[in-house]
């Protein structure tokens, strides 16, 4: 009988909700201040997570929740990098 991996959960900074960790797309921050989407969710640095869904990733940015999350100004690039990520999928 094959053994069942333990499917790793992370949390979106917007909804709260526990997410296994393939369903959310990963943010990241760098010692140095950089800014970027993580997509093998493998990257150095400070991440947060967020859904992948449009409604949240604009509620995101109207409320600000990455910038609290990352303690960095988020970029415009970021929201649009991640959007185009959830309508590429």
């Amino acid at each position: 009988m094959a053994k069942k991996r333990k499917v790793p959960l992370r949390k979106c900074v917007v909804t709260q909700e526990m997410m296994p960790k393939g369903s959310l797309i990963r943010v990241v921050k760098t010692k140095e201040g950089e800014v970027f989407v993580d997509p093998t969710g493998k990257r150095n640095g400070r991440g947060a997570y967020v859904s992948k869904d449009l409604q949240v990733i604009d509620k995101a940015e109207k409320n600000g929740a990455l910038e609290k999350q990352l303690e960095i100004k988020i970029p415009q690039e970021i929201y649009d990098e991640l959007r185009k990520q959830i309508e590429g999928e």
